[in-house]
């Protein structure tokens, strides 16, 4: 079978939950309990006769503030339509959400081409839209009857659609789209993001560009992805329908062409989609405005006093961490993925200490390896950003070696795990009491050094002549003699004296 060329086309449908107390249309709360079915529900998001929805302002706002950061126009005028169709999740057998007069649309988001020597790709925003959640069908497979029920708790929960541009053309580029995405969310703080209680949701539309011999193209039927949970499984979804339309259309060469769109599933253990139904198209919604809910305005003094109050992107704070800092881009995303809360402590540690590499290596290697071995956050680390920073600047001010700071830092944690409280005086009084302090008085080291060549001659003349490993022994034995010794400065003063210098 000849080798097949074509383009990966990609749009994706990101569905984040705004971080209101109330759902969008009534006072119902929008809290995770998944325990407790059915118990936030109204006449309001039940559509019961004779209730009527008022609009969630602050929902509304948020929306407005992520449309913003988006770089999003935002339309002066729009309004609410009701999307037509019947699930058992969906008690009024419809959802009301906007159609043809969006809030906003036309916006961007940058992230970093495959090829690290690339510049940045720009991914276009179509638009960004309210809508109103659905419920959710909870299936149990393990009774006979393998019964499905029905929890409506979630029905009416503030959702914002935002929907790319089909200009992803890979899927690392769709997962870092979305792990950009999600950074930006956290950080202006509309969302939660937390993608196990269903707060942030993507679903995938892929195809391919067949590029045939006469330098024309032929598109491959869309298909939507659905029922992916995680941005590695995003990745792989997406990875694995490439390969199926790849093959399908050397299968069958032009029939595919014939075929309807579709929807498929992503089946996570085994690795593959599979199909649900044919896709719908917009007309099968028969959308109409909403005849229960006022039309929205927007004036240009409401959109400039939001455009003015937003937060520090994540791209902005990564340039300024890569401009000011110093830091890489590796480190820099290492930091911002975590979230708002790490990224301020880091900065606070950073300032304090005034070295942002130093202060980058412990957030990410240490900081970051005990806040994952026990699942806490940045504000439950019992080492502040203060007793960090203090140490740190023990480091760079070259009063302690980072061998000695570790021992410093492995000492807090210990006292912290065993209930006593630490505070940033604990640092000098581990450094003294320890004997920590680099040494100064080089006669000490003179000695050390003596006495080390004359316990271990042959690891002397094993230097002399080309082993180089065979000097490790004799800074062992210095370092033991001389507590709170500098490495480096024991390696140098070993080579002088074993080389008579």
């Amino acid at each position: 079978m000849s080798s097949l060329e074509y383009t990966v086309i990609i749009g994706l449908e990101v569905h984040t939950q705004l971080k209101t107390q109330s759902k969008l249309f009534c006072g119902c709360s929008t809290a995770f309990r998944p325990n407790d079915p059915n118990t936030q529900t109204c006449p309001v998001c039940l559509g019961l006769p004779g209730s009527l929805p008022v609009m969630n302002r602050h929902a509304f706002e948020l929306s407005l503030i992520t449309a913003l950061a988006l770089n999003c126009e935002i339309a002066p005028h729009t309004r609410w339509d009701r999307k037509q169709y019947y699930y058992p999740d969906l008690p009024k057998a419809y959802q009301i959400s906007q159609y043809d007069l969006p809030f906003s649309s036309k916006g961007w988001l940058d992230i970093a081409a495959d090829d690290p020597t690339q510049p940045p790709r720009r991914i276009n925003i179509t638009r960004a839209h309210l809508e109103e959640d659905a419920g959710k069908n909870v299936h149990d497979d393990s009774v006979r009857s393998a019964e499905s029920r029905v929890d409506l708790n979630r029905t009416g929960t503030p959702l914002l659609e935002i929907v790319s541009e089909p200009d992803l053309r890979s899927a690392s580029e769709a997962r870092r789209y979305l792990e950009n995405l999600r950074s930006l969310l956290l950080f202006i703080e509309v969302s939660d993001c937390n993608m196990q209680e269903g707060s942030l949701r993507c679903d995938a539309n892929v195809n391919l560009h067949i590029h045939n011999a006469d330098g024309s193209r032929t598109a491959t039927p869309i298909v939507e992805l659905k029922n992916m949970n995680s941005f590695r499984n995003i990745e792989l979804a997406v990875e694995y329908e490439v390969r199926r339309q790849a093959t399908q259309w050397q299968k069958t060469a032009q029939k595919i062409g014939d075929a309807p769109k579709q929807t498929r599933g992503w089946d996570a253990e085994r690795s593959v989609t599979f199909t649900q139904r044919e896709k719908e198209e917009s007309s099968d919604y028969r959308y109409f405005p909403d005849p229960d809910l006022f039309p929205v305005t927007t004036t240009v003094e409401q959109i400039e006093a939001i455009r003015k109050s937003l937060p520090e992107t994540p791209a902005a704070r990564r340039e300024r961490f890569h401009s000011q800092l110093g830091l890489s881009q590796y480190d820099a995303d290492v930091i911002l993925d975590q979230g708002p809360e790490l990224a301020v402590w880091f900065e606070q540690v950073s300032q304090l200490c005034g070295d942002g590499k130093t202060a980058a290596n412990w957030v990410t290697q240490d900081v970051l390896r005990d806040l994952n071995a026990d699942g806490s956050t940045i504000d439950q680390f019992p080492i502040t950003a203060e007793i960090l920073g203090t140490l740190l600047t023990c480091v760079t001010s070259e009063r302690i070696t980072t061998k000695s700071a570790r021992d410093v830092y492995a000492a807090l944690k210990e006292d912290a795990a065993n209930d006593r409280p630490i505070a940033v005086s604990d640092v000098d009084r581990l450094i003294v009491s320890r004997g920590l302090e680099v040494v100064r008085d080089t006669g000490a080291l003179d000695a050390a050094i003596a006495a080390a060549m004359s316990a271990k001659p042959d690891a002397v003349n094993d230097f002399r002549s080309g082993k180089q490993n065979a000097i490790g022994p004799l800074i062992g034995m210095i370092m033991k003699q001389v507590a709170g010794a500098d490495p480096k400065q024991v390696r140098e003063l070993l080579i002088s004296a074993i080389n008579g210098t």
